[in-house]
């Protein structure tokens, strides 16, 4: 309707120019005094019309911020941003810094998303705290936030699409538990000790040991920002100075990474238990060859799509659970080429 009346009023202008054309300069006097009236409805109309011819196109634009790009699990991650975006018609671009250390970078980064006003943002936040002001930026500006992978301690944002980090991690701690046999020295290497996942991963495994094993001992819990550089130096320094230690949990790629090379330097290998999170190809060649007891695996196609998903839905004001549990399993040699398995692991 908006549309035929924008044409309308088109159609008016031109008869107006055509009768100045034919009139005397009286008659021309009176159309011009029409004219303005005219041309301030059709200037009314014509935002209106560009903005349902824009929605009608789906032009609709979500930046995607995770915490690094570093991991083969931030390509998967963006894989499925892509996808979502190409199945809803909308449109996308994905970044995050080049470390997991690298906090302000990306608060830099949300803050340059939310200057461009977008119709929603998709966040990952690697200090939970550090981006509530931010967001509190872009809940100001109607600009919904969907967190993914690692959520926000504020209640901005509408959902969070990732694993139950507290949940998978106990489980990696049951099977570490079952592996050692109830009893004996371990230690942890974690991503950070800043964001949701870092967190929950590490009190999920920590608290599961604490509350099942008594006879169980963390003698150890580093952090290495989730680079494999240093977390090889972390694990190295705690196999040296705990000889009888028996089982290594890694909470994420580069983590597990760091693990494995201080284990294959030192000559460990079959002698303390390892187990890690996420995949890449060395932590799948390591578990094929029975150096790695096994790993959690999450969704991370299923993480980017659905965080694009209901960043789509917030814009259109459809109601959101509060988190959207994108589920974990425990793979090994024994079921790691299942059809289960398979389509969640990266290399």
């Amino acid at each position: 309707m908006k549309s035929l009346k924008f044409v309308a009023v088109l159609a008016s202008l031109v008869a107006i120019l055509g009768l100045l054309a034919a009139c005397s300069p009286a008659q021309q006097a009176a159309v011009q005094q029409a004219a303005p009236t005219a041309a301030a409805a059709a200037k009314a109309v014509a935002p209106t019309v560009a903005a349902a011819a824009a929605a009608k196109t789906g032009d609709m634009y979500i930046p995607v911020i995770s915490k690094g790009f570093q991991h083969q699990f931030w390509q998967a991650v963006k894989q499925g941003s892509e996808k979502a975006a190409k199945d809803l018609g909308v449109r996308i671009t994905f970044e995050g810094p080049e470390s997991e250390s690298q906090v302000d970078k990306q608060i830099e980064m949300l803050q340059a998303a939310i200057d461009k006003k977008p119709a929603a943002i998709c966040f990952a936040a690697l200090d939970s705290k550090a981006a509530i002001p931010l967001l509190e930026k872009a809940k100001a500006a109607n600009i919904p936030v969907i967190g993914f992978d690692s959520g926000v301690d504020s209640d901005i944002v509408k959902t969070t699409a990732a694993t139950d980090n507290i949940a998978a991690a106990a489980a990696a701690a049951d099977k570490m538990a079952a592996l050692i046999g109830n009893e004996g020295e371990i230690a942890v290497i974690v991503h950070d000790q800043t964001s949701r996942t870092g967190i929950d991963r590490r009190d999920g495994f920590v608290n599961r040991i604490k509350e099942k094993y008594p006879n169980i001992k963390i003698v150890d819990i580093q952090y290495g920002g989730g680079d494999q550089l240093k977390s090889t130096d972390l694990a190295k320094a705690i196999l040296q100075a705990r000889p009888n230690l028996k089982g290594f949990f890694g909470a994420n790629e580069g983590s597990i990474i760091g693990v494995l090379n201080a284990v294959k330097e030192l000559k460990k290998e079959g002698k303390v238990v390892v187990i890690g999170y996420d995949s890449g190809k060395q932590q799948i060649d390591a578990i094929k060859a029975g150096t790695e007891a096994g790993a959690i695996t999450q969704d991370p196609i299923g993480i980017g799509y659905k965080c694009v998903e209901a960043a789509v839905k917030a814009v259109k004001g459809e109601t959101l659970p509060k988190t959207i549990d994108t589920g974990f399993h425990w793979y090994d040699k024994t079921n790691i080429d299942s059809d289960q398995i398979k389509p969640l692991l990266y290399n």
